[in-house]
């Protein structure tokens, strides 16, 4: 009788382990890793956040299958930083990536650290195969090229924005790339990524090893192209739409069928229940093009909370309960940390960033000790003249230089989530105590190089 209650016991303990703690251990069950990245998309441009004018319903897919952050941020308010802190599981300045990384020289604001160890450098460690399809945005020369940071498979776009979605050039040069090699391809950049994710499946679908694929679109950056039938589709639908409003409407929408395919592909091949799909933006939507940020202030290259806050949603059918909604404070960086707890990759400790772990696998709110988050961002211009502008989020509490030379702000997000009540003048102490705070992440960031030598 007593050995009969003890293998129920034992049988009980062993089948309330969680699916998530055993991943480490059987690596049967690592989980295939779609990664889904895209450009500027504003905040309130999904239609899960009940916005009216624009239907994504294979976004708000990944939503109700998982769940979505309703305060995520954006590790900077523009493209090479972000990209930066997701691949580097902490600050983007720590890294040497504190502004866009771009052709000229003269108006290149960032240098990869080539000895920092990226993501899929990690998961490859823990067995995967890694690839990235589309936009790159981390260096255009070697030592700093996708197959040189631990990519297997490189198959899309090397530098920052595409002038021409369907040229596909940038200063009349041909940035596109199937590994080291140039190559010219025909048709809309949003397709091309996801036809080549597609084909990247089906490979993958018949190799034991799982696969890890950054699918990082440059959609929906400026120049808002979206195709002639998409268009003419939402102005049909739209019709009282400003054009520019309509355009990048088409361009989302056409983005959000294409994201639909991909993920097709994982249900056509068997993959789906068993891979990690996350979904999240760059930075806030860019407002000249009519992007939609919701009631926060401002947008993409501003320090405001509509510059920051992103549309962020993660779902894995196997392990993750649908439709949960999360109000906890995430960062970018926090994604690499997330994916390495999930596959039980060993990562150096000394990373700044936070795993979502907890979050992802239970009902109830991570229970996260509050942390300093801070944002930079340098760039030139008369606006800047190479110097950066800042912010600090601690808490209640953010701290902000939305320009170089612009006094400082502070306001108190919970009692004013829209930034309109500077309160700086009020709170004296809480103003010494963040500044003193971000002063000391000024001189970490300093130790790191943002030119190359």
């Amino acid at each position: 009788m007593r050995y009969i209650l003890l293998v129920c016991l034992c049988a009980g303990l062993f089948s309330s382990i969680h699916p998530f703690q055993k991943m480490a251990t059987d690596e049967k069950s690592l989980p295939n890793i779609l990664f889904i990245l895209t450009d500027d998309q504003g905040l309130y441009d999904v239609s899960y956040q009940g916005t009216k004018d624009i239907k994504t319903p294979n976004i708000d897919g990944i939503a109700s299958n998982g769940i979505r952050f309703n305060q995520f941020y954006a590790n900077c308010t523009v493209c090479s930083p972000t990209r930066a802190a997701i691949l580097s599981g902490t600050y983007p300045d720590y890294v040497g990536v504190p502004g866009v990384i771009r052709t000229k020289e003269e108006d290149n604001w960032g240098y990869l650290n080539p000895k920092v160890k990226l993501l899929p450098t990690y998961l490859k460690d823990g067995g995967y195969n890694t690839a990235i399809i589309g936009k790159w945005h981390l260096g255009l020369t070697s030592p700093n090229l996708p197959n040189e940071k631990g990519f297997d498979y490189f198959h899309g776009w090397l530098g920052d924005m595409m002038d021409d979605y369907w040229s596909h050039r940038r200063h009349d040069i041909n940035y596109m790339r199937l590994n080291e090699k140039v190559i010219d391809p025909v048709g809309h950049a949003t397709d091309l990524f996801s036809d080549w994710s597609i084909d990247y499946i089906k490979r993958q679908s018949q190799n034991k090893k799982p696969f890890f694929l950054y699918l990082a679109y440059n959609a929906p950056h400026f120049p808002v192209q979206p195709p002639a039938e998409w268009l003419e589709k939402v102005k049909m639908r739209e019709p009282q739409l400003p054009e520019k409003r309509a355009n990048l409407v088409a361009f989302i929408e056409h983005l959000d069928y294409r994201i639909g395919t991909v993920i097709q592909s994982l249900k056509d091949q068997g993959l789906y229940d068993n891979t990690l799909i996350i979904f999240t933006s760059d930075n806030g939507g860019h407002l000249p093009d009519l992007a939609n940020n919701g009631p926060y202030r401002d947008g993409k290259q501003s320090m405001y909370e509509g510059g920051l806050r992103v549309p962020t949603c993660i779902a894995w059918p196997e392990m993750i309960e649908k439709g949960r909604i999360s109000e906890s404070n995430w960062l970018s960086m926090d994604l690499f940390h997330t994916i390495l707890d999930i596959t039980g990759v060993q990562q150096d400790a000394s990373f700044v960033g936070k795993s979502m772990l907890n979050e992802l696998k239970n009902s109830s709110p991570d229970t996260m000790e509050i942390r300093e988050m801070y944002f930079t961002r340098r760039e030139g211009g008369a606006n800047y003249n190479g110097d950066c502008s800042y912010a600090l989020r601690f808490g209640d509490w953010k701290l902000i230089r939305n320009y170089p030379g612009l006094p400082m702000e502070l306001y108190n997000l919970k009692v004013d989530p829209f930034e309109k009540m500077n309160v700086i003048k009020e709170n004296p102490k809480i103003f010494a105590d963040l500044n003193k705070r971000l002063m000391r992440h000024i001189q970490q960031a300093g130790k790191t190089p943002w030119q190359k030598p």
